[in-house]
């Protein structure tokens, strides 16, 4: 194959991703899509990990989705549970779905269904929790088991049978193209998202032939969580690099993501293969009563936005949200989107971004324009306490190892028979 080959490949993949067409579709058990949660296994955020190397927010997510899932009666025989072998880990990636933070997906949880209707692709990914104390940073309080019972028996279904009112499902596209015009970037600041969707969901719920009771603590919890949306967009992005990913070949990243130890990228010319690297810690801003030395290293899946063009990628689309992690204001935030810019391949016209002169969001993260370039991608992200049980104590940005691409791109090389200095 030769390097003209190469960059042919890097068009088909970024068209495919330009090309995506998602739509939310359904709102399930996890074990209803995903076979292996049908026995005693987690799905987690990240590159491949075991229980004993993960940090602390991982295993407090895990401890607390042994109590959620019943196979434990308390904290001290669920950490027995998982430290003996009683429960097997796989990435949420190997299964079609991503997962904030630490990623924790167990059979019982619901997950959003998105399929890419370019190609039939389907994607999931748990539902948002809301603020507070929540199991994706860690925390496992009966009050965090307590929601992820009413998400089981309430908002999931809920959200399922509305859906079906819906015919083909919601279109995701164009209520990402309204919403980054309102000033959302995806990863940190999805209220826009947020707001869209319970414009159109709460018709659907309102006639429902269900209790009032659940109507109302649905739409009052969607209305409540600004966050809501990413979990939708994170759905949204693996639906669309995995039809891109069929394509194997070519340097485009398909994949970036964290477990808390080890950041890891994937590229399109080699499949399914993890490139890792020691994650870096979040610099931003934290919460009254902590600082660096709380924070865990970076965790989740959530990079997926930063992998198709939005989150830190898209920073000029949210300038407010760089004094939210900890960054300056407009110039900052044009400064860093001009940045990303400079390794991507491609701008996604049917995302345009008004503060940028109606330019597109960047598109096609190029390994050969990381490595030779020196940049790195940025990512938002939570900063959750590296201690189990305690959660979120701040937000910030992060930079993906520069270790990660240089390895990926001298196994492609390597691959094609290219020599490479």
């Amino acid at each position: 194959m030769k390097l003209d080959d190469v960059e042919q490949g890097n068009r088909d993949v970024v068209e495919q991703m330009k090309n995506t067409q998602p739509f939310l579709v359904d709102v399930v058990p996890a074990k209803d899509v995903i076979e292996v949660l049908n026995d005693r296994v987690i799905l987690h955020a990240g590159p491949p990990i075991e229980f004993k190397d993960m940090t602390g927010p991982m295993r407090g997510s895990c401890i607390g989705a042994v109590l959620f899932e019943g196979w434990a009666e308390d904290e001290d025989s669920a950490l027995e549970l998982l430290e003996n072998g009683g429960v097997s880990f796989e990435p949420c990636h190997h299964h079609h779905a991503v997962g904030p933070m630490g990623g924790i997906t167990s059979g019982n949880m619901p997950v959003l269904v998105v399929e890419n209707k370019l190609d039939g692709t389907r994607a999931y990914c748990t539902l948002n929790e809301g603020i507070g104390k929540v199991l994706r940073f860690g925390a496992y309080s009966q009050e965090v088991v307590d929601r992820l019972q009413w998400m089981k028996d309430v908002l999931g279904p809920v959200l399922s049978q509305a859906l079906k009112h819906k015919k083909g499902g919601l279109n995701l596209s164009v209520m990402i193209a309204k919403a980054i015009t309102m000033g959302d970037e995806f990863h940190q600041r999805n209220i826009a998202a947020s707001l869209n969707f319970l414009k159109e969901i709460t018709p659907l719920i309102v006639k429902l032939d269900i209790n009032e009771e659940d109507k109302y603590s649905v739409i009052s919890f969607l209305a409540d969580t600004d966050q809501f949306f990413l979990n939708i967009m994170m759905a949204a992005g693996k639906a669309t690099v995995d039809t891109a990913r069929k394509i194997q070949k070519g340097t485009v990243v398909t994949t970036m993501a964290r477990n808390g130890r080890n950041f890891g990228v994937r590229i399109s010319g080699m499949g399914d293969e993890w490139f890792t690297a020691p994650v870096n810690t979040p610099n931003g801003l934290y919460f009254t009563g902590y600082s660096e030395s709380d924070a865990n290293p970076d965790i989740g899946d959530s990079a997926i936005t930063e992998t198709i063009g939005v989150g830190g990628m898209a920073m000029i689309a949210a300038p407010g949200v760089t004094r939210f992690v900890g960054a300056g204001g407009f110039t900052d935030a044009l400064d860093v989107s001009e940045e990303m810019n400079e390794i991507c391949l491609a701008n996604n016209s049917n995302w345009s971004i008004p503060t940028w002169d109606f330019k597109g969001a960047c598109l096609g993260i190029d390994a050969q324009k990381v490595v030779q370039s020196g940049i790195t991608p940025i990512i938002n992200t939570g900063i959750a306490h590296k201690e189990p049980g305690i959660g979120q104590v701040g937000a910030g940005t992060v930079r993906a190892p520069l270790a990660c691409f240089e390895k990926a791109l001298l196994a492609y090389a390597d691959k094609l028979g290219i020599a490479v200095d």
